[in-house]
């Protein structure tokens, strides 16, 4: 049996996901660098880290809860199955 589990650290851009307005700046940059530096291939914050995008997580929210970025936890196997 394996359930979600810890704190989502990757995602990837829904291409399903038609135009939503969005309302926040940092959330408008954020989805900038993920059109530019990944498109639709999965990443992870570090990899925003590591491009320099700083105080993006607020944004970051903003564009899984607008459903433009779908979030990936990880899966976590429980003890005994």
């Amino acid at each position: 049996i394996v359930h979600e589990d810890l704190e989502c650290s990757h995602y990837m851009k829904n291409i399903d996901a038609g135009h939503v307005p969005l309302r926040m700046a940092k959330a408008k940059e954020l989805l900038g660098t993920i059109d530019r530096n990944f498109g639709t291939l999965a990443f992870c914050r570090r990899y925003l880290d590591r491009l320099g995008s700083k105080q993006y997580l607020l944004g970051l929210k903003n564009l899984c809860d607008t459903g433009l970025v779908q979030p990936y936890p990880p899966l976590v196997d429980v003890k005994g199955s």
